[in-house]
């Protein structure tokens, strides 16, 4: 019988996304649950085994590992229906894998974990066009860790405007909440022992898990990269900037990014323009997953970060992306997420467009006030989509939501998860 892992924080956190992974069990042939490492993959996973039966192999395990390598094809065809936890450690099951569900075609007989993006790895001999779905796993939300409905994303499109909700945390609740983060393990520490965790997962990824996706030797360049990244946090990449910093060419800087994003280190956040016509800057803005991970490599603790002098504003930002980016896997809506700015420097940090083109603007402000220049990005987004623009919110640290205009409000941070 399976056995779901113990969960660092004492209890089994239902996560949102399970409803979709039963629905792709349902109908798909091979389903990958991909994300970061310990984020919660193998609970999931394993709470689904359990209760439809699957057989269960992980490929961190010694032997399991053995019988995948020297016998793939009998491996793969051990039993009715499985899961193949950490596929990554080896892609030679891919092609077996295919020939199974080519034959069987029953839809759930293969529910693979994959702690990197196996699209991008080099040795992937097929990526199962037509027989595999994926489900990306994120660190939990603060809805799944407080039991909130973690809905913004549905309401913003459905309540536009009208959306209203009131909060109680206090600025340095909601500090605390962006330091923590989302790592289950990171959730049951505090102080200096949740630091430790992140800046050593952090520097396992760099000095692991990139060398198994790319052939990249021992290179202080990109430790340096990762620290840029954070201390530049939901900033605008700029790829000269970087490759200057850090003494390499554009080039070596673009893989590195690659490979950092194909770990589940970083996210890059695509430029967005209203028209082909828009003096819109095209590069891509950049967050970590998890802005526990941001914060202990800026580095900075919850004082620190609240400080006038503190980096709260760009890894508040990359917090809000991060919440946003999860909610996208389980919402309703169909929904893409970008960021816009124009060349003459208007800029929105989140826009929100749906398969209809409407747009929600969200722009983001480490304060516990609002002004009416803090709107200036939102007006223009608001004139320029006419109709298209459903609604523009300014997501801070207070508790009030406030009308600042016509379809434009204030919203505290924990709309973000008390939505629904």
């Amino acid at each position: 019988m399976v056995q779901v892992p113990r969960s660092p924080i004492g209890r089994i956190v239902g996560r949102h996304v399970a409803p979709h992974l039963a629905e792709a069990l349902r109908d798909t042939r091979v389903v990958l649950v991909n994300g970061a490492r310990q984020c919660g993959k193998s609970t999931l996973v394993a709470q689904v085994a359990r209760d439809r039966g699957l057989a269960w192999y992980s490929l961190d395990q010694k032997t399991a590992a053995e019988s995948a390598r020297f016998d793939p094809e009998g491996f793969v065809r051990s039993a009715p229906a499985m899961v193949i936890d950490e596929i990554q450690r080896d892609l030679g099951l891919i092609l077996p894998i295919k020939s199974v569900v080519d034959f069987d075609p029953t839809p759930g007989h293969f529910l693979l974990t994959g702690s990197s993006r196996l699209a991008g790895m080099r040795q992937l001999p097929d990526t199962l066009p037509g027989r595999m779905e994926t489900i990306e796993l994120w660190p939990l939300s603060q809805g799944e860790i407080d039991s909130e409905p973690d809905g913004f994303v549905d309401a913003a499109f459905r309540d536009g405007p009208d959306l209203a909700i009131r909060g109680e945390e206090t600025r340095a609740d909601y500090i605390e909440r962006v330091v923590r983060g989302g790592f289950p393990e990171a959730v049951a520490r505090q102080g200096r022992r949740r630091r430790a965790f992140h800046q050593q997962y952090a520097a396992d990824l760099v000095n692991r898990d990139v060398k198994q996706v790319g052939e990249v030797e021992f290179n202080p360049a990109l430790r340096k990269l990762v620290r840029l990244l954070a201390a530049r946090s939901a900033g605008i990449l700029s790829m000269d900037s970087l490759a200057s910093d850090l003494g390499v060419s554009g080039r070596t800087v673009s893989r590195y990014l690659s490979l950092l994003e194909q770990v589940f280190l970083i996210k890059q956040i695509p430029a967005w323009a209203p028209s082909a016509s828009t003096r819109a800057v095209k590069a891509p803005k950049v967050v970590f997953v998890d802005s526990g991970l941001a914060t202990s490599l800026v580095p900075a603790d919850a004082l620190q970060l609240g400080t006038a002098q503190g980096p709260l504003g760009g890894i508040l930002e990359g917090f809000v992306v991060t919440e946003l980016a999860r909610q996208l896997t389980w919402c309703r809506q169909e929904v893409e997420l970008f960021h816009y700015r124009t060349r003459d420097k208007v800029e929105v940090d989140v826009v929100l467009r749906d398969l209809a083109g409407r747009v929600v603007g969200i722009e983001v402000k480490a304060s516990s006030t609002a002004r009416s220049e803090d709107f200036k990005g939102l007006r223009h987004l608001r004139q320029r989509l006419g109709d298209k623009f459903v609604a523009g919110y300014l997501i801070y640290l207070g508790q009030d939501t406030l009308p600042m205009g016509d379809r434009l409000r204030t919203l505290p941070l924990c709309a973000l998860w008390r939505a629904h």
